[in-house]
Parts: C-alpha cells; structure tokens; sequence
C-alpha cells in the first residue's frame, strides 16, 4: 500500500534489506545515489555503491579485480593521479568515517557487464538493485529525435534487467532538465513517463531537502570531486549541487559549459523513480542490444536502430 506521506520508490527500497546502488552512466553518475545511499543507511539498511566507470580500469592490479570484469575501490586503490570518480567517491567516504568500497565495472557490452552485476549480487546477497542516472536520458526509449548519451545507461538497463533473481529493480533520475545539453527534449521525457505511470511503473517524485543531513553530505561530496578534478567537473552533480543551493539560470561552475546556456532551477534537485520492467517494457531496442560484449557494438546498434525509423519523435516545447 503506498502513502501520499512516502513515495513509492522509498517504500520499495525500505522493504529490502541489502540494496546494490549503482550509477548507470559512468563518470560520477553513482554520486546521484548517495542522498539515498545515505538516508538508507540512516535506517539501518546494508547499502553497496557501484559504478559504470570510465577511468581506465583494465591498468589497475591484479588485486582489485574480485571476478571478470568486477573491481573492488577503495581509498588507497593503486592508479594513476586523475580522473578516477570511484576512488575520490571511496576517500570522501573515508573522510566522513562511513564504508568506503565501491564497486567498478568497465566499459563493457550488455552480456559480460550483466555477468558482473550477477556475480556482485550473488557475493553480497543482494535483494534490490536501484540504477541511478545523473539527468534523465535512461528514461528514453529510443524512438525520441534526441536520445543524450546512451550507450552506458542503456547497457546497464539491459544488464540489470536480466538479473530476474532480484526481487526488485529499480531506477532513479535526479537532474531533470540538465540532458537538454546533449540534446535531450524534456517534454518527451515527461511523455514517457506518462506512459510508465500508465503501466503501473512510477515510483513518483520527491526532492532532496538542502538541510537535510544527506543534502548537506552530498554538496560537500560534490565539492570534494570537484577539487580533486578542478580540470574536469561533473556538470551533471554540479547542476544538482547549484540547484540544491537555490540558484537559478545560466549558473556558471566550470569552463567545460562556455558556449552554451544553462537552466539550472528546482527541478533539478528531483528524484524520478520506475520500475526497471515498466521501463523496459517501454523501451524500443533494447532487445537489439542483448548480444553485445563490447560498448562500441551498443553504440552501432543504436544508430542501427534510429536509422531504421521511419520517423523520430519530434522535440515539444512546453506549453508554460
């Protein structure tokens, strides 16, 4: 029975006991998760982050690797200086006196990264995995005339959707809006999650409170990434972090945005959740991508798909 007083999402994740966080896009998309990884672990759930990871994982020891295509990241992990989301997510975790393992997969196809997903759930006894995207482009499905980079979300969508031994799948959005930087048309977001509501798999909205223990934790995580890569800013995390701030417009926190005009607002401090089967059953090529072992052939599938179509869903401005 859900509540107006507790989003659906929340009572789902409430229900489980050892719960996989994992950030769906790479880079620092896990850093989406940690307001609820946090909250979670506040009511004494067993919490494990992970990450699709773009940092060169395949040059780390022997050590790290705990199955195929499986790291295991912590703070005194051996690896070059620079970009390296998992490590700095695993120092800020030390700092702060929490566990601080994160878990890593390489940039691989649907089938080895789901044979990583099944053996972390095995090792850890898993009993919820929740995808988390920073933006929303995970919640397109695919016909749209802008898709945002996919080959990563939808990878680890197909991946986790195989895993039918979890009794619950889940994914999470936060940063509505800020997918309009790479083409995204949020008025089909919207569209599509009509469609999911339809369906029975929409787990509602709610925002991360500024004050809140875990909105204050996660703008110093924010912070100290963004120190540690003063070069390479997440745009996505530091969107969110101004937004959670009560800043509005074209905010400007890294060089990496110039030429282009920013709309950083409120809703970008919101959390969209479904189910992974309602987002899936929605999806219009995701079977295509069963096969694949390496990304680049996700990456030719899909243009394979969109070449296909007839006609893509045109982009709709909002009425307001």
């Amino acid at each position: 029975m859900t509540s107006l007083l507790q989003p659906p999402l929340i009572t789902r994740l409430l229900a489980a006991e050892r719960i996989l966080i994992a950030g769906a896009g790479g880079g620092f998309d896990v850093y989406a998760g940690l307001p609820l990884a946090l909250a979670l672990r506040a009511e004494g759930k067993e919490v494990h982050l992970a990450n699709l990871s773009f940092s060169e994982l395949h040059a780390l020891p022997a050590e790290v690797w705990q199955e195929p295509d499986l790291a295991l990241i912590g703070p005194d992990t051996p690896a070059p200086e620079g970009y390296f989301p998992e490590r700095t997510l695993a120092r800020w975790l030390r700092l702060h006196g929490m566990p601080d393992q994160v878990w890593a997969f390489p940039r691989t196809g649907v089938r080895p990264l789901r044979a990583a997903y099944r053996a972390l759930v095995a090792r850890l006894g898993i009993d919820a995995v929740l995808l988390v995207d920073g933006g929303t482009d995970i919640l397109m499905r695919g016909d749209e005339a802008g898709l945002g980079t996919p080959e990563e979300d939808m990878t680890s969508l197909a991946a986790v959707a195989g895993l039918g031994e979890v009794p619950e799948r889940l994914v999470a959005c936060l940063g509505f809006g800020i997918d309009a930087y790479h083409g995204v048309n949020h008025s089909l977001v919207l569209e599509n999650l009509a469609a999911i509501d339809r369906a029975g798999g929409y787990l509602g909205a709610f925002s991360v409170p500024r004050d809140s223990r875990e909105g204050t934790l996660y703008l110093d995580a924010v912070e100290h990434a963004r120190a540690a890569f003063p070069e390479h800013p997440s745009i996505v995390q530091g969107s969110v972090a101004a937004a959670l701030r009560g800043l509005f417009g074209d905010v400007r926190f890294t060089d990496r945005t110039r030429g282009g005009k920013l709309f950083v607002n409120p809703l970008m401090t919101l959390y969209f959740g479904v189910t992974v089967e309602a987002l899936v059953a929605e999806h219009r090529y995701l079977d295509r991508l069963e096969r694949t072992v390496l990304m680049r052939q996700v990456a030719t599938a899909i243009g394979e798909f969109q070449d296909s179509l007839p006609a893509q869903r045109p982009p709709r401005q909002f009425p307001h």
